[in-house]
């Protein structure tokens, strides 16, 4: 969590010190990337784990996998979130409105009510294997999401910036910031995680 910290303050003192964008609507706007791509990007690692989680529960039937899946859930839905809003302000400042069905924006609209579906399932069952089993079966086709909101600029004409436009002056302090959130996003697991496996003895 120290090393976290360090390399987000780090990159954020860099990303301050960059020049401001030529692009006369973005100016100092621009650097809500520094926050928006790490969240994205940690989101996706998040479901990635989600779905691994869920695969290892239905094939071992071991319920601290289930656990597993569900605090990187968590993890993935507040993240895509902030994604969401982040890439909202974004588009405000740069396209001239919040929300503009965007092949990006949509598809990730799309992730974010899958998971939240996921909860929700979650949420309506008592059972704690069946809870586990539906949830687990679940996260694997809300998985399809993430790819499909990945390749939705590739298929389709996109305003979207993408990582090929990100320099190095941009990318170094930017990548501090990604593995701070990644690490971030590990130091939750461990807490969580030990958290809901006590909560489970106790019960």
């Amino acid at each position: 969590m120290i090393t976290a910290t360090i390399l987000f303050i780090i990159g954020i003192y860099s990303a301050m010190k960059l020049p401001q964008s030529p692009e006369p609507t973005l100016r100092n706007n621009y650097r809500i990337i520094f926050f928006h791509l790490p969240s994205a990007i940690t989101s996706f690692t998040a479901f990635t784990v989600t779905l691994m989680a869920s695969i290892l529960f239905l094939r071992s039937r071991e319920l601290k996998w289930d656990i597993i899946a569900s605090s990187s859930a968590k993890v993935g839905f507040f993240m895509i979130t902030a994604a969401l809003i982040s890439g909202s302000i974004w588009a405000k400042v740069a396209w001239g409105t919040y929300w503009n069905w965007d092949p990006r924006e949509t598809t990730v609209l799309i992730l974010w009510f899958a998971y939240a579906a996921y909860f929700a399932l979650r949420a309506s069952i008592d059972e704690i294997e069946d809870k586990a089993k539906v949830s687990s079966i679940f996260a694997i086709f809300a998985y399809v999401t993430i790819p499909l909101s990945y390749i939705s600029t590739r298929i389709f004409f996109s305003l979207h910036p993408t990582t090929a436009q990100i320099g190095l002056k941009i990318g170094v302090p930017l990548s501090m910031v990604m593995v701070s959130f990644l690490l971030m996003y590990v130091a939750f697991m461990v807490v969580d995680t030990k958290i809901s496996q006590l909560e489970l003895k106790v019960r």
